[in-house]
């Protein structure tokens, strides 16, 4: 293996320089990076805590009782998040998703979403405002966040046979009670709501007919997502991805033919599709057979303030330095810097993936997805 882990707590560390331009100007809502891709969505990292275990994202050999997680006071406050995602907002952003880590662990959440929801895009109208969760907590918090203002949720769910699902959440964590949360969720008005099952051969993809089967006559949207070589600590190997193409070809041949349908938008991660039948509609995320880097259009801010512009990023780009400076800069300057920071973007990762010069080299850093959000 040529990947080396780096833990967190050694990224943290290094911090990078950021650049000033020397002129200031007006956000205009029409940033642009080397490839002419616009600033569309603004992932943000809540929390680098998670309550489960997964064996693609937080394996318990890495993020054992003995890890180091970031202090409170590293974290971004509620109204340091709000401050970055006005100033992305003023540069085109209309989607904002809240990830983690497991957001829901989050204290006071509800809290943030009410203050996100209070924001507007460049055209005067409120931010898509979306979050991802593992379920354990949506039970209890759905209808306080759909009381907030968030609109949607989407939910990992990687399995609905509970000893494989206990399996890779590695917690001892029941499906009934995820599914109890999806419920929740529907009820408080949270939808259309988004299934993501990561697919690993071996592991559950022996589950795909049946949760395809289950969700099919459901309100809510199952996404199939390829096993990614994101981070270094869940050890991927292309051996163990289960490409969109060959689930579409089981689904086929369990008599669930599927037809596509067209994007909801530009930039869109999941491909859509649809039982012939018209019941049920089924995505897939095909980062790693059908890469979809020329179209991505999304941001993602660390649980700390650092600024990735790719989910396979090596370094990142401290915001919260520059928030919490003496200097008391102006959010004029701060988003200077973002704009010269995405203009200067070439992130194609997923699609270099199999040329020679975007394989890692021995010592480089990955940054985990538990840290980043997916």
């Amino acid at each position: 293996m040529t990947e080396k882990f780096i833990p967190l707590i050694d990224i943290r560390r290094h911090r990078e320089s950021l650049t000033i331009p020397a002129q200031m100007k007006l956000p205009n809502g029409d940033l642009k990076d080397t490839l002419a891709r616009p600033l569309h969505d603004l992932r943000i990292s809540v929390t680098d805590r998670c309550n489960f275990r997964c064996v693609y994202c937080m394996p318990k050999e890495v993020f054992d009782k003995d890890y180091e997680y970031l202090p409170h006071s590293s974290l971004l406050s509620f109204e340091e998040i709000t401050r970055i995602a006005k100033i992305f907002l003023s540069h085109g952003v209309k989607k904002i998703r809240l990830t983690g880590g497991e957001p829901l662990l989050r204290k006071n959440i509800e809290d943030l979403v009410a203050m996100l929801a209070e924001l507007r895009t460049t055209d005067g109208t409120p931010p898509d405002l979306t979050l991802t969760t593992n379920g354990s907590l949506l039970k209890k918090k759905a209808q306080s966040l759909k009381q907030a203002g968030l609109n949607r949720v989407t939910v990992s769910l990687d399995s609905l046979d509970d000893a494989i699902f206990k399996r890779m959440n590695d917690v001892d964590f029941a499906v009934s009670d995820v599914l109890s949360g999806i419920d929740a969720a529907h009820q408080a008005g949270l939808g259309p709501i988004k299934i993501n099952m990561v697919v690993k051969a071996g592991v559950n993809d022996n589950e795909i007919i049946y949760m395809a089967r289950y969700f099919k006559n459901s309100p809510h949207i199952l996404r199939f997502i390829e096993y990614m070589d994101v981070g270094a600590s869940n050890h991927w190997q292309s051996s163990d991805v289960i490409t969109s193409h060959q689930i579409i070809q089981r689904l086929n041949a369990a008599g669930m033919p599927l037809h596509s349908l067209a994007a909801n938008y530009e930039g869109e991660t999941a491909q859509r599709w649809k039982h012939n039948n018209g019941q049920g509609e089924i995505g897939f995320i095909s980062s790693v057979s059908n890469a979809f880097c020329k179209n991505c259009s999304r941001a993602r801010l660390s649980t700390e303030g650092k600024l990735y512009t790719c989910l396979f990023a090596t370094e990142g780009h401290d915001l919260r330095a520059l928030i919490r400076s003496k200097d008391n800069h102006s959010d004029l300057l701060v988003a200077n810097v973002i704009a010269s920071i995405w203009q200067s973007r070439t992130d194609r990762y997923s699609e270099l993936r199999d040329l020679k010069e975007s394989k890692s080299q021995p010592g480089e850093k990955k940054i985990e997805m538990s840290y980043i959000g997916g």
